[in-house]
């Protein structure tokens, strides 16, 4: 699941995105732990993550990479045994090279293959792109990601008119085809194929960007809106 921009730490009192990637789980009570790496292990955003992730509803862990005080036993079975990978947002530079460093890419990518749900915003939806644009460090600008997705991707698609440009730039000049995903919209994959797209706000979108020579065209994504009333089926 790759947020444009949502979630707890974006949307407070909406909890329709973090709802749909715990449902994702299918256990009633998942693991859940939180990679606040983008941040530098903000206290703020752990603090934050545990007041939405409630132990009631699941039970909320968190890696730490920047602090001494990280959490007890071996981060790399922390998350392989998890239901659920959160990943928050931040500079992706900065959390690429942090789990380079310590191993936990090559992590990351055995528990999505063994199937833990990884799901993340900004940073967070970026990081699993073969390819992407961050605007986090000054001037919009290109970095490779983890690649388990073959795609590019662009957050924060409409409240960043500089980072759009740019996007359109670095695809006309040659970067894999991808998305581009406004705040409030999510892409659900599994595997590599997108099958939904979902959000969180009536009306936010996600684009399938394409080139063709030095053009680039995006097409509309349908978004099912996750606080939408249920169809009534209505008796023959």
């Amino acid at each position: 699941m790759a947020f444009g921009g949502g979630g707890f730490s974006m949307e407070r009192g909406n909890t329709l995105l973090d709802d749909y990637v715990l449902s994702l789980t299918g256990k009633e009570r998942p693991r859940v732990c939180f990679l606040p790496t983008a941040s530098g292990d903000a206290d703020h955003y752990i603090v934050r993550f545990y007041r939405a992730f409630e132990a009631s509803r699941c039970e909320p862990s968190h890696v730490s990479l920047f602090r001494r005080e990280q959490s007890a036993g071996d981060m790399h079975e922390q998350l392989l045994t998890s239901d659920l990978v959160y990943v928050g947002g931040g500079s992706v530079v900065s959390l690429l090279g942090a789990w380079r460093a310590h191993g936990l890419d090559v992590t990351l990518r055995h528990a999505w293959e063994k199937g833990v749900v990884m799901c993340g915003l900004s940073a967070g939806s970026l990081c699993w792109f073969a390819e992407a644009v961050t605007a986090f460090h000054g001037p919009p600008q290109a970095i490779e990601g983890l690649g388990m997705l073959p795609w590019s991707n662009c957050v924060h698609f409409d409240a960043e008119p500089e980072r759009c440009r740019a996007y359109r730039d670095v695809l006309a000049a040659g970067m894999v085809e991808g998305y581009a995903v406004e705040d409030g919209a999510a892409l659900h994959f599994e595997g590599e194929r997108l099958t939904r797209v979902v959000s969180s706000r009536p009306g936010a979108r996600a684009f399938r960007m394409r080139r063709s020579g030095d053009r680039v065209s995006r097409r509309p994504l349908p978004a099912d809106y996750l606080g939408a009333p249920p169809a009534v089926v209505r008796a023959a």
